[in-house]
Formats: structure tokens, sequence, C-alpha cells
């Protein structure tokens, strides 16, 4: 059975780079540019490379090998 890895958010949209931060895959900033810059990072399927790319829910970001699902918190 696959877990699948929902994060909720408290705002939308959230930038990717914050998105990655957010959610613990990287420790700070830099590292979110980096991995973005260098194509370890994809968005629905897709290698995106834009750290300020705006996120919305139903978003999936696939991050060494794992799928994570953008999704809006209950406020």
């Amino acid at each position: 059975m696959t877990t699948r890895n929902i994060i909720s958010v408290t705002e939308l949209p959230i930038r990717l780079g914050q998105f990655l931060k957010y959610a613990n895959l990287v420790q700070d900033g830099f590292e979110a540019k980096i991995q973005i810059q260098h194509g370890e990072v994809c968005l629905n399927g897709q290698i995106e490379t834009q750290r300020g790319k705006q996120l919305a829910a139903g978003d999936v970001i696939t991050y060494q090998g794992e799928d994570y699902y953008v999704e809006t918190a209950d406020k």
C-alpha cells in the first residue's frame, strides 16, 4: 500500500521553494533553490526549474521519488 503524502498549507498560492521548506523536504531556501535549479523537483509530472512557481490545491510535487499533494488546510 502506497502512502499518500498530503501537505496542507494555510494559504494558497504558495511558491514551490516555500512549499519544499514548509513540507520539511529541504532545510532552507538555498537548498530549495539548488534542488529546483538542478531539475530534482517535478510539478505535475514535469521538471520545474522555477522556484517561484506558484502552486495551487491539487498540484503534485515529486521530490526524491515521493509524491506530495498540495491541499488547503481547513480554517
